[in-house]
Formats: C-alpha cells, sequence, structure tokens
C-alpha cells in the first residue's frame, strides 16, 4: 500500500501560511519602538503570528496522519516526527519546535507576552516558516 498525503489539503494549508507569513513580513517595515507603541500593530502581528505557527503544526499533523507517522504526544513533537522522517533538517526542527512553545505562550500567557521578543521573532525567525513551507513543498511535490 502506498501512502500519500492529500495534495487538496496540504496546498490549502501552505496557501494559508503563505498568507500569514506575507503579513508578518509587512511588519518589517516598523522599527521596534514605533511596534511596541502601536497595539493595532503588536496585536494583529501576535495573532497572525499564531496563526502562522498554528498552520505550521496543522501541515505537520496533516502529514503525519496521512503518512501514518507515529502520534505526537505535543506541537513541539510534531516536528521531531518530521525530522525523523527526513522531511525537515535537524535545525528546523529546533527553530520550529521552539516556535510550537512560544504558541503557547501567545495562547496562555497572553499577560506576559514580551512585545520586544515577538518583534524579534517576526523579524528574525519568520524565515523559519518560509525554509519549512520550501521543504514541504520540495518533499512532496519536488
Amino acid at each position: 500500500m502506498i501512502l500519500v498525503v492529500n495534495q487538496d489539503i496540504l496546498m490549502t494549508r501552505l496557501n494559508k501560511l503563505k498568507e500569514y507569513i506575507h503579513f508578518l513580513d509587512s511588519i518589517k517595515k516598523y522599527t521596534e519602538i514605533e511596534y511596541v507603541k502601536d497595539p493595532f500593530i503588536y496585536g494583529s502581528s501576535e495573532r497572525f503570528l499564531h496563526l502562522a505557527i498554528e498552520c505550521a503544526i496543522d501541515i505537520g499533523n496533516h502529514i503525519i496522519s496521512d503518512m501514518r507517522y507515529r502520534k505526537p504526544e505535543t506541537n513541539r513533537d510534531v516536528f521531531e516526527i518530521l525530522h525523523e522522517n527526513e522531511i525537515i533538517s535537524l535545525k528546523l526542527k529546533e527553530n520550529l519546535g521552539n516556535m510550537a512553545s512560544f504558541r503557547n505562550i501567545l495562547v496562555h500567557d497572553y499577560v506576559k507576552i514580551d512585545r520586544v521578543m515577538v518583534y524579534k521573532i517576526i523579524t528574525e525567525d519568520i524565515k523559519d516558516l518560509k525554509l519549512y513551507m520550501k521543504d514541504i513543498i520540495g518533499h512532496f511535490y519536488g
């Protein structure tokens, strides 16, 4: 039996992730000071970052389910399993695992959000989500 990933579902999620990344890339035009002072900028950015991370996790869960890989116990585990199955690199596994952990802060510890840290993630670490998309596309469409 040959296992395949549902292409329609995967592409829909990849396109949504691309949309979220595009919005987050537009935040780079603001300085850190402008970002931290404007609740509309940081509020929408935090939401889109949360959605982008959710989307990355969802893409991984979809692949894991369709390919019948072992079931993840945590969101961080999703990226571990993708790495085990040679879909993403070790570095990407670690960086996306950290993003999955940060997602919990965005969702559950929103009172303690460090806006400077979020700005840094958006301006420096969004490239990891782009690499993730590239690796997924390369693996399943390449």
